[in-house]
């Protein structure tokens, strides 16, 4: 939904230049308006655009760069490939609009990180959904961008073929480490491609920070319900499990985590995200013993607000590290759940995400 007559957007703020920038928020809060005043296909006024040193508009000084000259690439929620050009010939004209000289991403390596080369013949009629959006990324990327921009690129997708798409996503980050805005109205996106979010409403900026630590504010709408959830960053143990369990240390402790067969596979080192939700956490104030649970994790009560009639969300660090838990309104009386008290935090469930 684009914003209606009489909105305004009142952005005034300075995003990474690097990662990962999820832009979220409800329908109609400016996040597609944001994405295309950065990109120069809409000219905010008054207005200054800048990535780094090289500035795009800045109304002060009387300066706009149209969009062909900002080094962005685009990708919306609909491909848009040119339909009667193959794929190759679709790739060679995001090509053309760079000389040579400025050239610093190679079209074969875009290709060989989305995995398109069987399709460089065929035109966008005989691809998939997913197939046109990789297509599109790598058009993007011919044109050597300093910025990507995707516009909810995965939004006219169905769950399987989303899944199918976003390990190519992290896969450009790390590789190519081009800094991206990547709007979004999805949480499970958001907890996995995400470093940083910028939260709109209503056209302004309702709060910007680390993903990791705005899922876990008790006084933003990403707590609520029952996607709540926390987002662990750890390590991979070097265990030999023959439980097809797969380790990972944090700063709070030790988790472990299903590795089904057919998982990719995980090493010594690695580094991983892990989404623990709140409603597969559980809290005692003595560590149970006797319990089918494996995660066990000594943790602190931070903070508590009300999740609807009868449940509430609990705040909790472990080791620095913020968890969430979801509990009965009674459960939280019977424990006399307070700020600064220690509990134990029983984790019935932990999903790897990288």
């Amino acid at each position: 939904m684009q914003p209606g007559p009489g909105f305004v957007l009142d952005v005034d703020t300075m995003l990474p230049a690097s990662g990962v920038t999820a832009i979220f928020g409800p329908s109609g809060c400016g996040k597609t308006t944001l994405l295309r005043a950065i990109a120069g296909l809409v000219r905010p006024s008054p207005g200054r655009v800048a990535l780094g040193e090289h500035v795009w508009q800045d109304d002060a000084r009387g300066l706009w760069l149209p969009p062909h000259r900002r080094a962005v690439g685009v990708v919306f929620q609909e491909a848009s490939l040119f339909a009667h050009l193959s794929v190759r010939q679709n790739l060679d004209f995001g090509l053309q609009r760079v000389p040579p000289a400025e050239r610093r991403i190679a079209l074969d390596q875009a290709v060989a990180l989305l995995g398109i080369g069987p399709l460089m013949d065929r035109k966008p009629a005989h691809l998939s959904g997913g197939e046109r959006q990789r297509v599109a990324i790598a058009r993007a990327l011919a044109t050597s961008p300093r910025l990507l921009l995707m516009d909810e690129p995965l939004a006219s997708l169905d769950a399987a073929r989303k899944a199918d798409l976003l390990p190519y996503f992290e896969r450009l980050q790390r590789e190519l480490a081009i800094p991206m805005l990547y709007v979004t109205h999805s949480l499970d996106e958001l907890a996995r491609l995400a470093d940083e979010v910028l939260l709109l409403e209503a056209g302004r900026v309702h709060a910007q920070g680390p993903v990791a630590e705005l899922m876990t504010r008790l006084d933003l709408a990403l707590t609520r319900g029952d996607a709540a959830s926390a987002l662990v960053d750890g390590v991979v143990d070097p265990v030999d499990d023959p439980y097809h369990l797969l380790h990972v240390r944090f700063a709070g402790g030790v988790v472990q985590c299903i590795h089904a067969p057919g998982s990719p596979a995980r090493h010594p080192g690695e580094r991983v995200r892990l989404r623990v939700q709140a409603r597969d956490v559980s809290l005692t104030l003595t560590p149970a013993t006797d319990t089918s649970i494996l995660n066990v994790l000594p943790a602190r009560v931070q903070a508590l607000a009300d999740d609807g009639p009868a449940q509430m969300l609990v705040a909790l660090e472990a080791g620095g590290v913020p968890l969430l838990a979801r509990v009965t309104r009674k459960s939280a009386q019977l424990l006399a759940l307070a700020p600064g008290q220690p509990v134990f935090a029983q984790i019935k469930g932990v999903a790897v995400l990288d």
